[in-house]
């Protein structure tokens, strides 16, 4: 029945304040962008596969509490919180460490947690 996840998005209240975060602060791609009017809707398309989508469609409340988090797989973790650091990103966690990985959690332009993720060598 299910194939494969399609998109994962994030409710954003300020598209361009958004798009300038995932754009030039992440260096994400856009790939698909969309809108009626002040209705957007932009996906991106990463490397390895997965869509991540931000939208003003919905009226839901970006938040770090709302349940769902988009995790990014990471190549370098610590030199990625070192650079987004710099550039002003907010943290909510230091590296969490486990047997197969490590993360870190920080929070995007409107308030939505993203999960960094390091798989650890075999």
């Amino acid at each position: 029945m299910f194939k494969k996840v399609a998109f994962t998005m994030y409710p954003v209240t300020d598209v361009a304040r958004a798009r300038s975060f995932y754009e030039e602060t992440l260096g994400l791609a856009a790939g698909s962008v969309g809108n009626q009017g002040e209705g957007y809707w932009v996906e991106y398309d990463l490397p390895g596969g997965g869509c991540f989508a931000i939208t003003n469609f919905v009226k839901d409340t970006p938040s770090d509490g709302a349940g769902g988090t988009i995790a990014f797989e990471v190549e370098d973790l610590d030199r990625l919180i070192d650079d987004l650091k710099g550039k002003g990103v907010t943290f909510k966690s230091d590296i969490i460490q486990t047997p197969v990985c490590r993360m870190a959690v920080c929070l995007d332009s409107e308030g939505n947690s993203i999960l960094l993720h390091e798989l650890k060598q075999k």
